[in-house]
């Protein structure tokens, strides 16, 4: 009855004080343990913002989540992402890049030097939120009860701005939910989520639930500039990448994509999601830049607000790999892939799905985890690229949720005993200890993270080794636990055929070689799939396998030339399997110079099987395997 009438006497101070913010001690949410529903509950009554609303933009912010008091990329904090605009994540030195990009490696690579903060743009609401309701900018950073109380009395303060009655009628909020998340498209998917409701455990074990609202319509004023191939209504801004040459002697001196005719010179077959290992402004202006590289678009953490740079029936050379590049569309997502524990938002995951899901219609792209590549799932083009190949978006990338989005989640589509897996763990619980995460001391513990990657062993046991990787780690293999290193790990999404099973362990065939897994069933880590695999040909000990499904030498005409089938260093060993996940005939597009007229596209009669060979999907020729097909 006393922590009750703590509770009650809160409220009360907190109504008197709604204007001014006096008081807020007296309302103090750290006087009594409360749920996380409760809180908005408690903090919409205080506020008078509709209860529907309050978790409606929480979720589209955080997914209701504290993240441990940690910012995300964008330097938001706790459910409500009220943003530090003193801080923001401190862009990255860029090294390395120094083959041609458009041969066989394709960018910089990326990897932080320094961790840490510097002034920035973004915009100051956990501030003005501190100033709204009297609390410290740390208690809003960290106690998740108070940043809630503090996010609605944001979005109150901007209601009022804009001279409305604090309606308890959720769609009499739009203007101050498009002010609150920064664009109208935000607004929008506020309705969304009120209009299919949500419910979910968060990262700290709360339980938190909104009903559907059904019938509620957005008003959908988020306009795409002209330019932009967008869906409708994503809002999309136009901030083109430069098509420049360099020296105005030297036509092969250019950047910093090529123009191209796709789809009609050759069909667009992958999408490549990367992070940009920096903040979203700094990342726009490398776009922008002449002697630099582009890709085609660019997703902001804060809002989900999508820049297109590079027409998608021109090259953006972003993937690493040339044939990869000819053949795909780069989506850029402003983030870091370990810096600190940031985290993606909501936000951003659902305008990227947005865009990819309307690009994946455009242009037939399979909408499967062998099509939407992770920058680390690109392979190297020859063996001496994959030491250097990118691992964006990491770990944290939560696949499972994005393809949710998407409208294809990850599922079984084969029994318990099938010969195939698909990996599936739970990425709230699924916590692997990385390290690296902090660019000072690379061997510290990275801060517990759900995440949706396992990882591979060679024997069915928790103190077996990692599997080597030669490519990654010549001449030994020998993997590491770096939050950085795929060289061991299976990703959510992922297709493998199954190399045997012993008590809570399963095998895949993984790079040449048994790779096991911890797969109990009390917390699986895969589910059951069919579908075809290869298998090298009757007689075969081993068979090639390519980072790039170029044509046979007598596909070339006299004026381009010919370029290497170079097999690369990994084993495909009788008795072994791979997934088949696409079938192509060998094409290489040629663009040496700045003039489009001597640009070509060279197809082949040879023929290849995309196949899922370790962590990044490979190629081989089909006269090399047989298929046959597993359920």
């Amino acid at each position: 009855m006393r922590a009750r009438r703590h509770l009650l006497v809160a409220a009360a101070v907190g109504l008197a004080g709604l204007a001014t913010g006096q008081a807020y001690a007296a309302y103090q949410p750290k006087l009594v343990p409360v749920t996380r529903q409760q809180a908005f509950a408690d903090a919409a009554r205080v506020e008078h913002v509709p209860l529907r609303l309050l978790l409606a933009v929480s979720y589209l912010e955080s997914r209701w989540d504290a993240n441990q008091g940690r910012p995300s990329v964008s330097a938001g904090y706790g459910p409500m992402h009220l943003t530090d605009g003193t801080l923001v994540p401190a862009r990255e030195h860029f090294s390395g890049g120094t083959e041609d990009p458009r041969g066989d490696t394709s960018r910089p690579r990326r990897r932080p030097r320094a961790s840490g903060v510097r002034p920035g743009h973004v915009a100051q609401t956990l501030q003005q939120a501190a100033k709204l309701t009297g609390a410290s900018a740390d208690d809003l950073r960290t106690d998740a009860t108070a940043n809630i109380r503090a996010g609605a009395a944001l979005l109150a303060h901007y209601q009022r701005r804009l001279r409305r009655p604090l309606s308890s009628n959720p769609s009499a909020w739009y203007q101050a939910t498009a002010r609150y998340g920064g664009t109208s498209w935000f607004a929008d998917q506020v309705v969304n989520v009120l209009r299919t409701g949500e419910s979910r455990t968060t990262d700290d074990g709360q339980r938190v639930t909104l009903a559907a609202t059904p019938g509620l319509k957005a008003v959908r004023t988020a306009a795409n500039a002209a330019q932009t191939e967008c869906p409708p209504d994503l809002g999309c801004e136009w901030i083109p990448a430069p098509y420049q040459q360099l020296d105005p002697k030297d036509q092969t001196k250019y950047g910093n994509h090529d123009e191209a005719r796709r789809p009609l010179s050759q069909r667009i077959r992958y999408i490549v999601i990367h992070d940009t290992e920096g903040d979203y402004a700094s990342s726009v202006k490398l776009a922008q830049d002449p002697t630099y590289l582009a890709w085609n678009y660019t997703v902001r953490s804060s809002d989900g607000h999508v820049a297109q740079h590079v027409k998608n029936k021109d090259i953006g050379w972003h993937a690493g790999n040339w044939y990869i590049n000819a053949k795909s569309i780069g989506v850029e997502h402003e983030g870091f892939l370990a810096q600190g524990g940031a985290w993606y938002t909501e936000a951003m995951y659902r305008g990227s799905a947005e865009l990819v899901r309307y690009l994946t219609r455009e242009y037939g792209i399979p909408v499967d985890r062998a099509h939407i590549l992770g920058h680390d799932n690109v392979p190297g083009g020859v063996p001496s690229d994959v030491a250097g190949m990118h691992q964006d978006p990491g770990p944290y990338w939560d696949w499972a949720h994005y393809f949710d989005l998407l409208g294809r989640p990850p599922h079984a589509t084969g029994g318990a005993n099938a010969g195939l897996v698909t990996i599936r763990p739970d990425y709230a619980t699924n916590t692997v200890p990385y390290t690296g995460c902090d660019a000072k001391n690379p061997s510290a513990a990275c801060p517990e993270h759900g995440g949706g990657d396992v990882l591979l062993r060679t024997a069915p046991s928790a103190d077996a080794p990692l599997v080597k990787d030669v490519g990654a780690h010549p001449p030994n293999g020998d993997a590491t636990m770096s939050v950085y290193d795929f060289s061991a790990r299976a990703s959510t999404g992922q297709t493998y055929a199954v190399a045997g099973r012993q008590g809570d362990w399963t095998a895949i065939w993984y790079l040449g070689r048994k790779a096991w897994f911890h797969d109990p069933a009390s917390a699986p880590a895969a589910v059951g799939a069919r579908g075809l695999v290869a298998t090298p040909k009757p007689g075969a000990k081993s068979v090639p396998i390519y980072g790039r499904a170029y044509p046979e030498a007598s596909a070339y005409p006299a004026n381009i030339p010919v370029q290497d089938l170079t097999p690369m260093q990994y084993t495909f060993a009788a008795g072994q399997s791979y997934p088949v996940a696409d079938v192509a005939r060998g094409e290489y597009a040629y663009s040496k110079t700045f003039d489009l007229s001597t640009h070509a596209v060279v197809k082949g009669r040879l023929k290849y099987y995309e196949i899922q060979f370790g962590h990044r999907v490979y190629y081989v020729k089909a006269t090399d395997v047989v298929l046959r097909r597993v359920s």
